[in-house]
Order: structure tokens, then sequence, then C-alpha cells
């Protein structure tokens, strides 16, 4: 019987600080997470042991975070041939129906005490969340959020996958939980519904980058320095509003056939001026990175490492030892800048965007 972790906003954890001399006990959902994937790593049910990670901070400005992951490259599952941003789930293609069950580690979904009734007098019902390991791990933890694997969705956000994607972080109390989405197009490998989850110890850039106010009010904002992005911020008592909000910028990504990636974490409020380190040091809500790119189909793979959701982020897995020891921020920077859109398109995108968001 699958295990069951049901949990309410009661169960987020605010009060957390990016760096803090009392590293804070673990949360309910990390103790699930950490304990159930390294059960199933002691029971061999993953392509490879994942010990402690090769990794070095490249000197430069991004402060980006290199980590040695040879055996990912070789071993990890072939990805699904990917023809459209849009495809539809193919039932005869890998799935995550087809998984060997011991793989989960819970289903998780939130209580009902506490919400509101529909109109019609009935209590919604909970999305049912199902937690896998990911048997080619990229850090410790790593993980799948798979909505009810059973309805077969394609790799298309829904409004109820980005709700739980954040609420996944505000469950953790390690600022070092991130979450992430590829879309079609966007080194997805699977197409069936699925964000990543794991733990990295390690400062990035990106959760005090500073932020362009596009719609404030829709916590919407453009990302200060490079990789251009968007960015929503969220505290917990706006998860849903803002979750809302973010789906609505996937679906227009998707109705203009626009690949992307997307990267949660831990974050400082944002801000467009330089803040104090106490203030960068806050992390008590969500940040949530959009970037929309240049889509890949077929394309041949980086020799050094691919450009995903965590790559965007500032961190590197890297599939050599040779590139790992030699490449330098300028030549990350010079691969990553080719999936990134040209200046001019990211700038009629973000004018599409906003007149968008401010017509709901």
């Amino acid at each position: 019987m699958l295990l069951q972790f049901v949990y309410s906003a009661q169960d987020f954890v605010t009060d957390v600080l990016q760096r803090s001399e009392n590293c804070p006990p673990p949360s309910k959902f990390d103790a699930l997470i950490r304990d159930g994937w390294t059960d199933r790593m002691d029971r061999g049910l993953f392509r490879y042991h994942l010990g402690d990670l090769e990794t070095r901070i490249l000197p430069g400005p991004n402060g980006y975070i290199a980590q040695l992951n040879v055996q990912r490259g070789i071993e990890r599952r072939k990805p699904q041939e990917i023809l459209s941003i849009q495809q539809e789930f193919n039932p005869s293609q890998f799935n995550f129906n087809k998984i060997n069950a011991d793989e989960i580690i819970c289903e998780m979904m939130k209580g009902t005490a506490g919400v509101k009734d529909l109109p019609n007098g009935q209590l919604p019902q909970p999305c049912k969340m199902v937690v896998l390991i990911n048997v080619s791990p990229l850090e410790f933890g790593h993980c799948l959020f798979v909505p009810d694997p059973s309805l077969c969705l394609p790799q298309i956000l829904t409004r109820t996958a980005v709700q739980v994607g954040i609420e996944s972080v505000l469950l953790s109390s390690n600022p070092g939980f991130r979450v992430g989405f590829n879309s079609l197009g966007a080194f997805a490998s699977v197409n069936h519904l699925h964000l990543h989850g794991y733990y990295l110890d390690h400062e990035l850039k990106i959760e005090s980058n500073l932020v362009k106010p596009l719609i404030p009010e829709k916590n919407f904002f453009r990302l200060q320095g490079f990789p251009v992005g968007f960015l929503f911020f969220t505290k917990s008592e706006e998860v849903d509003t803002v979750a809302r909000t973010i789906c609505d910028v996937t679906d227009f990504l998707v109705g203009e056939n626009i690949a992307h990636n997307l990267f949660l974490t831990r974050g400082c409020p944002p801000s467009c001026q330089m803040q104090s380190a106490k203030e960068r040091c806050l992390r008590k809500g969500v940040r949530i990175a959009i970037w929309p790119r240049i889509a890949c189909f077929g394309a041949k793979e980086e020799s050094a490492f691919n450009v995903a959701l965590c790559e965007l982020a500032g961190h590197l897995p890297f599939k050599n030892k040779k590139d790992f020891n030699s490449t330098t921020e300028r030549e990350v920077i010079s691969i990553v800048q080719r999936y990134l859109l040209p200046d001019d398109e990211f700038q009629r995108l973000e004018e599409q965007l906003v007149e968008h968001l401010l017509t709901l």
C-alpha cells in the first residue's frame, strides 16, 4: 500500500534563512523524501550509486556551481523523440505508469480542512501527486512529482502541478530544496507530466538576483542579468493566485510554441535595488523563474552539459572530467546563450505577456 503524505498550509515552513548557524531540523516533508530516497539507494533501485559529487565554484560574478556527474550522462534512459511542444501523450512509449512500484516514495495530497466548498456545496477533490525517485539522479534526493499518473497528461504544465511544486518548496525547511520543469523542446526526456525536485546545498545567484518590475501587483518581474528570463515571487498565503498567473504565462508560451524551463527555489523578496546582507538572506518565500528559449528537437546534445532547468539556474552537472576541470564562466555563458531567445524576440515576448496578463 502506498505511503500517503497529507499536508496543509500549517505545514509550510516560513521562517527560513539562506545562511544560519543553527541549521533547522528537517521538516516532515524533508524526512519523508530524504529517508525514502536513501532507502531506495540502499536497495539498489537506482541506475548508479550517487556519492558525494565533486563540486567546484567557477570563478566569476555568476558563481556557477559545477558538479561532476559522469554516470548520469552514461546511464540515464535515452530521451524520447520529441517533435512538438504540444505533442500528445503516447501510451506505447515509456511513461510513469510503467515504473517499478518500489520506486514510488509516497503519494502526497493537500488536505481539505479549511478549504472553501465549491458552489454546489461539495469539497474540491484533492490532487493526487505521486513522488518517485529519479533513477538517474543529478543530486541527493532527486525525485519526480507526477500528478495522478493514470491521467496520462502530456508534459504541459497545469495550475495544480505548479501549485504543488511551489508548496513542495514551502514544505521543506531546507533552503537548498529546488523544484523545476522542462517543457517539450527544452530537454524534457519523457512526455508524461512531471516536475523535478532535489537538494543542492549551495547558494545560487538566482535566489537574490535583482529584478525589473513588470506587473508588481501580479508578482511578475523580469530577471536582471544573465540569463534573461521572467520571475514570479510568492509567500505561502499567495500560492494559489500566483500559480494561476504562472500557468497563464506557460499556457501562452505553449500556444505560441515557445519552449521553456522553470526553476522554483527559496529566495528573498524581489527588488530592483541592492539589498542589505540581512535582506538577501531571507528565504520566507519562493522565487519561480521562467526562461523562454529556443526549442531543441532531435538536436545534438552538448558535450559538457545540457541547457535545461538547473543549468539556467546556475547549477551545472558536467558529463565529463575534462570539461568539468577546464570550463570557464565565459564558456558557460557562450553555451547557454545559444539556447536563449535573441534580445529582440525576448523583448517582443515580454510586451505580449504584459499585455496578455493585464487583460485577464
